[in-house]
């Protein structure tokens, strides 16, 4: 395994990494996995149009477990595009 030289500058060390595998300077055995529990994922702004009594009773639903509307929002549309999924794959492996 190789060392890793030190670096004067951002620039030199970009360099070097263009003409180098970082696979050359790693040792297989010393991996570890990591883990970024606060990392949150990229979310994207929408419109959508709802029926008020929709929207009135995903707030009641989000005051019951204490959470903003729109949070509740996510969670109930995460859950039924998890059930679909899953269904989904049922089908397929039934056939």
């Amino acid at each position: 395994m190789k060392k890793i030289p030190k670096f004067k500058s951002e620039d030199e060390e970009r360099k070097f990494w263009a003409k180098h595998s970082p696979l050359d300077y790693i040792d297989p055995k010393k991996l570890q996995l990591s883990v970024f529990p606060n990392l949150k994922p990229t979310s994207r702004t929408i419109s959508i149009r709802l029926p008020e009594s929709l929207i009135e009773g995903i707030k009641v639903l989000a005051n019951k477990k204490d959470v903003p509307y729109q949070s509740m929002l996510k969670i109930l549309l995460a859950e039924k595009v998890r059930q679909e999924f899953a269904t989904s794959k049922k089908r397929i492996a039934a056939g």
